[in-house]
């Protein structure tokens, strides 16, 4: 039984949130905790703290940043609907290095991580958070892929 989740996401995950949390549920199934742990570069994080107000020599943490984020907050609650214990979590830097970082911090069993299809060309010139995470974590990890809109049409 996994005791322990650790669920990655980042701002282009908004397509695929149904999907993570269904993993996510299903994998837990109500007996687990999974922390989210959402990954901001440096702009990005900045540029949250300024949309919060935050001041930029306050004490505020990655962490605050990412409990207001929409993305994890709207996984969040889908996982409390479906029994979950949610933890959020936040970092700023290199995604893979900071899922690898947690997955030690939290003591995952498991790590749950979203990516789209690239190219053979694109995953070589600009490397791939979910490859270095699936190659690299002491834990299983699973991929979810968001439905494209062709798939999702046909389904409906």
């Amino acid at each position: 039984m996994v005791e322990t989740l650790l669920l990655a996401v980042g701002s282009g995950d908004e397509d695929r949130l149904a999907e993570l949390a269904e993993t996510a549920a299903g994998v837990v199934d109500g007996g687990g905790r999974v922390e989210i742990l959402h990954v901001f570069d440096a702009d990005t994080y900045e540029e949250r703290r300024e949309q919060l107000r935050m001041d930029r020599y306050s004490e505020t943490s990655a962490d605050d940043i990412a409990r207001r984020n929409t993305v994890a907050a709207d996984l969040a609650e889908r996982l409390r609907e479906r029994g979950a214990a949610v933890g959020i979590r936040g970092a700023v830097g290199d995604a893979a290095e900071a899922i690898l970082r947690t997955v030690d911090d939290v003591e995952a069993d498991m790590v749950v991580v979203g990516g789209r299809d690239r190219s053979q060309t694109g995953k070589f010139l600009f490397g791939s958070t979910a490859q270095k995470v699936l190659l690299e974590a002491p834990v299983p990890v699973t991929f979810v892929k968001a439905r494209d809109d062709a798939r999702a049409a046909v389904e409906a």
